[in-house]
């Protein structure tokens, strides 16, 4: 997730940061409008805007673990592959070594401390209200409050260690994508130094291959786009490749147009009831002989969606130097403490905004049965008004973090980097142990 010296990402830095705020925004629709998941909201009905091939993306914002996947594989593979290229496997393998050691501390410290942020949430019941609301998202992804404190500090203890064995958190269900992710980076540190000295063209095959394997696997979120991230940084290092763009200027942006338009069609297939819309039964028809058994359809929608998007990237440097701007590379920098809070956020901030901060009592039934009260949303009006004022704090709580939180754990694992790596001499030769 944050990006290290690999090099110059700016353009993989914007489509993070893009990902990220369509994780924000799916999530939003999960909790409150989960209609927006399907072609329509029932199936003789109409479709709603949001629910139209295309801006569907916007709020079915699955492909957004499928970016975070591909920028994974991509900015792993990048430095190594660049000093591959000038004939310098040594610093290649050292860059290698020196990543995948920071990698490891960099994610499990700043993740470990968004879960005891929120488990302090929890004990003071800032989650009450989404639980006690009829907001289902809301209610299933929030912690409980533990009445033995005790218990509460081992069930913590337990669910950061689980972040990590098992890929579950039951204080931030958001983080079971930090696993696969961790995982998948090794993967492809492992493929680096393997074919540290193949050429290039058959380390391209080579990443093809891991990549049909993984399609035949059925992993379309994680393993494919891992290697397909690999295959297009080779891609897009590769002279003859660039020399394409530069000399048929025509033919690429008509092979980027079509690319983009197709990708951005095929990541739109919805999470259920296909059938209930002309274009999805389509797409169903030709997907259906696509996935391998077994596989999830959705999920395969966005992962081959998005490959097909990023080939119209490359084909387009214009729409690449776009997603280099400013402000897209601002939310880049934002975007993994922005995956981290926004959950929390969500669930506590949100939920008073929409449904206030009265937490109604347990009622008892004539036949001593306890019910609990819930609370009903008060209408989509309600949301809307919130949200101008809900987002910017989600951001402003992510800059705060990306200011003080972030730097403080990078200097925490440099600290020990510093202390379990071999030492060197001022001239870079490792000292004798």
């Amino acid at each position: 997730m944050p990006v290290g010296k690999e090099g110059n990402v700016k353009w993989v830095d914007g489509l993070r940061g893009l990902a990220s705020s369509l994780v924000v925004l799916t999530h939003i629709a999960r909790a409150f409008d989960g209609d927006l998941f399907f072609p329509a909201s029932a199936a003789d009905a109409a479709p709603r805007v949001l629910q139209l091939p295309f801006l569907r993306i916007l709020v079915q914002g699955r492909i957004g673990v499928t970016i975070f996947s591909f920028v994974t594989g991509y900015v792993c593979a990048l430095k190594p592959i660049k000093l591959y290229r000038q004939n310098n496997q040594d610093a290649a393998f050292n860059a290698v070594a020196k990543s995948a050691l920071n990698r490891v501390p960099r994610l499990i410290i700043p993740c470990s401390l968004a879960t005891v942020i929120i488990w302090f949430m929890a004990q003071l019941g800032m989650f009450l209200v989404g639980k006690s609301s009829d907001c289902w998202w809301c209610g299933k992804t929030a912690p409980d409050r533990m009445g033995n404190i005790f218990s509460s500090i081992n069930h913590l203890i337990f669910n950061i260690i689980n972040t990590w064995t098992h890929g579950a958190n039951a204080y931030d269900g958001n983080q079971w994508t930090l696993l696969p992710l961790l995982r998948g980076s090794m993967q492809v540190y492992t493929f680096i130094v393997a074919t540290a000295y193949l050429q290039p063209r058959y380390r391209m095959i080579a990443s093809l291959i891991v990549y049909f394997y993984f399609y035949i696997a059925g992993d379309s979120a994680f393993g494919m786009q891992f290697f397909w991230g690999v295959f297009l940084c080779d891609v897009q290092n590769h002279p003859s490749a660039n020399e394409f763009l530069v000399k048929r200027p025509r033919i690429s942006r008509v092979l980027a147009i079509v690319f983009l338009t197709l990708g951005l069609y095929v990541a739109s297939y919805p999470e259920g009831h296909p059938e209930w819309a002309t274009w999805s039964r389509w797409q169903y028809r030709v997907l259906v002989h696509i996935v391998p058994k077994g596989g999830e359809i959705p999920r395969f929608g966005s992962g081959i969606g998005l490959q097909l998007i990023t080939l119209g990237l490359h084909f387009m440097p214009a729409l690449r130097d776009f997603l280099s701007s400013k402000y897209l590379l601002w939310l880049g920098k934002q975007s993994f403490a922005v995956y981290l809070l926004h959950g929390p956020l969500l669930r506590s901030v949100l939920c008073w905004m929409v449904y206030g901060i009265y937490v109604p009592p347990d009622i008892t039934n004539e036949n001593g049965e306890v019910l609990h009260g819930k609370l009903v949303f008060p209408g989509a009006m309600r949301l809307l008004i919130a949200l101008p004022f809900w987002i910017p704090l989600n951001y402003g709580a992510a800059m705060l973090w990306t200011g003080y939180v972030d730097p403080w754990c990078a200097r925490l694992t440099e600290k020990i980097v510093s202390y379990i790596k071999l030492s060197r001499d001022e001239k870079g030769v490792l000292l004798p142990q």
